[in-house]
């Protein structure tokens, strides 16, 4: 997946989710992706819990949050 691919994967609608980035226009945030991988889950295991996801989707959530890491701003003390 090339790295601005993820943008056609990530939706963000105001009625769902709180607005929150999702896949696809699913109810399954970049959040709740991050969180699973940060709790030890491997790619794997979440493809098994989640069937409905692919491992592109997986990625473009990674990128997502990739890119958006990269455009935040820091503020000085």
């Amino acid at each position: 997946m090339q790295s601005k691919e993820y943008k056609t994967l990530i939706t963000i609608d105001p009625g769902k989710r709180g607005g929150r980035p999702c896949i696809r226009n699913m109810r399954i945030t970049v959040y709740d992706i991050l969180n699973w991988f940060a709790s030890g889950m491997t790619r794997e295991d979440i493809l098994e819990d989640f069937p409905e996801l692919s491992n592109d989707d997986l990625t473009a959530a990674l990128l997502f949050a990739a890119d958006r890491e990269a455009k935040a701003t820091v503020i000085a003390q």
